[in-house]
């Protein structure tokens, strides 16, 4: 179906502006005039030359669904209908993959689809988390608290995402400047002292000898080497994405110091966030925890969560199963017992994630204060035993002139 773009005027004489999909002119002109508008002006929009090419049109960013998620539930608070709302938001979306996508959605609810049904045939952009809150908020009829929970949801979700990533940037930023450098002193100065040695004639130092043998295989073996990185890149993600390697990745990396306690808080705060909201907004337990499950990123969070379910299922608290996978801290498992024993578990649940969020900034903190010199000793002993490996033969030469 084509998309117009127009421009008219209301009753009252302001100035209105929009596209909108129509099987033709005359059918907007129809549309616009239920509106109260008198089209002025009516184009056709240019066809986007890549706008079939997926790899090349934007992906749905998360400010651009929590911006949707809070306009929307204040749209629905306000007493608009659910299909006047949509049609507002889908006319002022700038990216337009989100603008597609809820275009296809609108769709969908004018001809009867529940607006839960309608996001869920969108999986990229709205997960199983998003769409099973909205069917709960339908249900019960409160669609707009349902929004406002999810946009903080997706708010507080997406900033311990950003401070994790955030920790891991400077450490991988100065690792690849190291591995630039060290790369480039192998490959073009190092052949350089090593062709004003050989004009010296005599032995090289040990240290010199290596740097200069390695820098030679590098020159002559560059492309098994290459070769190699890429096919272990490849062998890694291929292992990883299996189940059996997956859980061997997992495990280890929650063993692993600082960085392993980093990624429990996180796995921590994520449940109990997730799980809190769900519990909050009607969404079954059981549901909820295989919904909980699959968003875990962890897969040996994720196998504790599921017998937790299984648990669960059979009668038993969420507390003791939790307490049982060894995975989670103690303190967690008492204040879920609080909380099931109280009835105020969603509450109790809310408390956990605050209070683990609050520990990842200082667990991202110290993460950072020791990478930093770590980080700087590394770099600075690479290139300055290169350095050294260089200047050893000169002071050599230089003492044997004395």
């Amino acid at each position: 179906m084509p998309i117009f773009i127009w421009e008219g005027k209301t009753s009252q004489g302001a100035i209105q502006k929009g596209e909108n999909e129509a099987p033709d002119e005359a059918i907007l002109r129809q549309m616009l005039r239920k509106q109260n508008i008198r089209a002025t002006k009516i184009k056709k929009k240019p066809k986007d030359l890549f706008e079939n090419i997926q790899i090349l049109q934007p992906s749905v960013k998360t400010k651009d669904l929590i911006l949707f998620t809070r306009q929307f539930s204040t749209m629905i608070d306000s007493g608009l209908p659910l299909i006047q709302g949509l049609e507002i938001l889908t006319e002022q979306e700038k990216n337009p993959t989100f603008k597609k996508v809820l275009t296809q959605v609108k769709s969908d609810v004018e001809g009867g689809t529940s607006f839960a049904d309608a996001l869920k045939k969108h999986p990229k952009v709205f997960d199983n988390l998003y769409v099973n809150l909205v069917a709960a908020g339908e249900m019960g009829g409160i669609l707009d608290t349902i929004l406002q929970r999810l946009a903080a949801y997706i708010e507080k979700n997406a900033k311990l995402v950003s401070k994790v990533k955030g920790a891991m940037v400077y450490p991988s930023v100065i690792m690849a400047i190291a591995v630039v450098v060290i790369i480039v002193m192998l490959v073009f100065v190092i052949p350089v002292f090593s062709e004003m040695f050989e004009g010296f004639g005599g032995e090289l130092p040990g240290l010199t000898q290596t740097v200069v043998d390695l820098s030679a295989f590098m020159r002559r073996n560059w492309y098994y080497i290459l070769g190699c990185a890429v096919a272990f890149f490849f062998v890694f993600k291929k292992l990883k994405a299996t189940d059996r390697g997956g859980y061997i990745f997992d495990k280890y990396i929650l063993k692993m110091p600082v960085i392993g306690d980093l990624l429990r808080k996180v796995a921590v705060a994520k449940f109990t966030r997730t799980l809190g909201t769900m519990i909050s907004s009607g969404v079954p337990i059981l549901d909820g925890m295989d919904i909980v499950a699959k968003t875990a990123g962890n897969r040996i969070v994720e196998d504790a969560i599921i017998l937790t379910k299984e648990s669960i299922s059979e009668g038993k608290t969420i507390a003791e199963p939790l307490r049982q996978s060894g995975v989670f801290p103690v303190m967690v498992c008492q204040m879920v017992s609080v909380g099931e024993s109280t009835g105020a578990l969603d509450a109790m649940l809310g408390k956990i994630a605050d209070f683990y969020e609050e520990e990842v900034d200082a667990a991202v903190d110290t993460l950072t204060s020791l990478i930093e010199p770590v980080m700087m000793i590394f770099l600075g002993g690479t290139v300055g035993t290169m350095l050294a490996a260089m200047y050893l033969p000169i002071f050599k030469i230089a003492g044997a002139i004395e």
